[in-house]
């Protein structure tokens, strides 16, 4: 073998060794996933696996969502829905700038710390209101994908990141929506099995389903 021959055969396997540097490098960034602060993170066996459960869970995390006792207060429109058909507030009250209504009328007018006793009367929070209205975070009339995308974007959910999406289930106007009094309709699943599924979606990676 000459020796112009051996320096051939050394530069070519060089060669073929950073070939194959680079197509691991590449097969390693395609298998990461932006996390909710934008960070690049490996993507789980377990994530990819659970996938399925995560859409799963999410179906019933919808069914609650679009529930009047969820959706009415989060319309399409400025003016909160009522009622167990969804229709207009007949109060006609509107969602102000910090979401509590405008001038004097103010959620908390109506709807106090405590709801009042009695089949037609408000329901009542301490923080009762509407999302703001830089942030409308509208439930109504969307697709499972579309809310499912809404929730986990910090942009357009409250600039929540996963560890505050996953606490939001404790929040307390959350809970009232199985607490409302009168003969108002509850929503689909209790409220611990919402807790459950919330979290199954989340953790196991909150996928958003496919149309």
């Amino acid at each position: 073998m000459t020796k112009e021959h051996t320096h051939f055969t050394k530069y070519r396997r060089i060669g073929q060794y950073t070939v194959a540097l680079a197509i691991v490098l590449m097969v390693a960034i395609a298998c990461k996933a932006k996390d909710s602060s934008g960070e690049y993170v490996p993507l789980k066996e377990s994530q990819r696996k659970d996938s399925l459960a995560s859409i799963t869970a999410f179906k019933k995390v919808y069914a609650v969502l679009m529930h009047p006792r969820c959706m009415n207060c989060h319309p399409s429109g400025d003016i909160p829905l009522q009622g167990d058909e969804s229709r207009i507030h007949t109060m006609l009250p509107q969602r102000g700038p910090d979401g509590k209504g405008v001038a004097t009328m103010k959620c908390a007018t109506c709807h106090a710390s405590q709801g009042v006793p009695g089949a037609h009367t408000p329901p009542g929070n301490p923080s009762w209101h509407l999302p703001p209205a830089d942030m409308k975070m509208v439930f109504q009339g969307k697709s499972t994908r579309e809310l499912a995308l809404q929730l986990v974007n910090p942009e357009t959910n409250g600039h929540k990141d996963m560890k505050a999406l996953r606490e939001h289930a404790e929040d307390t106007l959350v809970k009232s929506g199985w607490n409302m009094g009168g003969n108002r309709q509850p929503p689909p699943i209790s409220y611990e099995e919402f807790k459950e599924v919330w979290y199954a979606w989340i953790d196991n990676g909150a996928y958003a389903p496919s149309e």
